[in-house]
């Protein structure tokens, strides 16, 4: 278990070959040289050069650390947020805290911010939702952000763990934070989204952080992988459904609703779910509410908790040989094989006159059907065909917003306007979790 506030390494930029770096102070080389300004970052065949305005050459090396002064920032002009998702610009943002330029391999480096989990964890909290949100919703996102971090600081010490299961005409993948080696969580949506102190660290997210410093999810003597997603569709998912086959009580599915919704166990309960709109806290349309809760890019997003997508078939045809690599011919059919209780697709057969393939998981799934990512792979498919029997239309019928397991922030965020304390909305989502302190 954890006994204090640790410093992590977060990814800023990852195999980038030059960027423009923005010093708000002193920093200090490890020479003791002080640096403050516009300078200029280079991959420089197996080292990292950092040059002055002037482009003069500063310092070169396979690693550079730069140690922030007091009060002291820096300022990146090229981040990516929402990386090959819908939402996917580039951003101008500003950091905190200690900087690394790491070598990467060729002429590419990756620059990493150093900073303390509790100082992280309020800009995530400003990052992925907004900070207007209720109290009570900020306060389970810090515990449930804080605790999802420290385990996969653990998962990180473990051996790697294969990430793909199937043979033949399987392609069942799946992504985690593993795949990062050189630092410990990324700065997008693959972890958790940290745009670091651009947004105003609002006086709520400060005292939503203040408030569950030190606490964790903990289930059977450990802290929970507490995992949390946009908008589950009216139930939450297990965690198989996204990641390796595992079973954890925590991440059990639960209705998102005070009344019980059965869980979907066949293609016409699917369908039922899917093209319905059932009660639940995160089938919200008040825009009072979303615009308290959501970012101001996510907000472009109007429909999650159901939604569609039309397909003509020679378009989904090139979107699946561009995405998966592979040729499927004239296609005939998409065919959920398993799904899991939130109605999510954890393999999908794809028919086509020259192949048949099965994909998973539900990540993969969204990423070959989307030209970014599908919402989520909870959808029921319908086929308009021609009077030769031939597919001319495959339409989605969808519903939710992320992988569905954990945490649904805007059912949580709904129910703090509700009245509910931060310890009720993690009882709901977290079967049998309790939340302690430990630092």
């Amino acid at each position: 278990m954890i006994t204090g506030d640790p410093k992590i390494k977060v990814a800023l930029l990852q195999h980038f070959q030059h960027a423009d770096l923005l010093l708000n102070g002193d920093y200090r080389l490890p020479d003791g040289r002080a640096v403050s300004g516009r300078h200029f970052v280079r991959g420089d065949h197996g080292a990292v050069s950092l040059s002055d305005e002037a482009r003069q050459d500063v310092i070169r090396s396979g690693e550079i650390r730069l140690a922030a002064a007091e009060n002291s920032s820096f300022s990146l002009s090229d981040v990516k947020i929402g990386i090959d998702f819908h939402w996917q610009r580039t951003q101008a943002l500003t950091f905190s805290a200690d900087i690394i330029l790491l070598a990467a391999g060729g002429s590419s480096f990756h620059l990493i911010n150093e900073i303390r989990l509790e100082d992280y964890l309020a800009s995530v909290i400003s990052s992925e939702m907004s900070a207007r949100a209720p109290l009570e919703f900020l306060k389970a996102q810090a515990v449930t952000a804080r605790s999802w971090l420290v385990t996969m600081l653990e998962k990180k010490k473990e051996p790697r763990r294969e990430n793909t299961d199937g043979a033949g005409d399987e392609r069942v993948v799946w992504r985690d934070v593993n795949d990062h080696d050189a630092f410990d969580v990324c700065a997008d949506d693959h972890c958790q989204r940290y745009q670091g102190i651009t947004r105003i660290i609002s006086p709520n997210v400060r005292q939503a952080v203040n408030d569950t410093r030190g606490l964790f999810l903990c289930s059977g003597g450990r802290i929970c992988d507490a995992r949390y997603h946009k908008c589950c569709g009216g139930q939450t998912d297990v965690y198989a459904s996204a990641w390796e086959d595992r079973h954890y009580d925590y991440l059990s599915n639960i209705s998102d609703d005070a009344d019980f919704h059965s869980p979907v166990r066949s293609e016409d309960e699917a369908k039922w779910w899917l093209t319905g709109r059932p009660k639940a806290y995160c089938n919200t349309a008040d825009q009072d509410v979303l615009r308290a809760i959501l970012p101001d890019f996510d907000l472009e997003t109007a429909d999650f908790y159901r939604w569609r997508v039309d397909y003509e078939r020679e378009e989904l045809e090139g979107l699946l040989r561009e995405k998966s690599g592979l040729d499927f011919g004239e296609l005939k059919a998409l065919i959920p094989l398993e799904r899991g209780p939130s109605g999510r697709i954890r393999r999908l057969r794809i028919e086509g006159t020259r192949q048949a393939v099965i994909v998973g998981k539900e990540l993969e799934i969204r990423r070959w059907l989307s030209k970014s990512h599908l919402l989520s792979s909870a959808f029921v498919v319908e086929d308009v065909r021609a009077f030769d029997g031939s597919v001319n239309q495959f339409i989605l019928h969808g519903g939710g917003w992320g992988h569905g397991v954990g945490l649904c922030q805007i059912g949580a965020a709904v129910m703090a306007s509700r009245g509910f304390k931060a310890e009720e909305i993690l009882a709901h989502y977290f079967t049998g979790a309790e939340v302690r302190k430990l630092y």
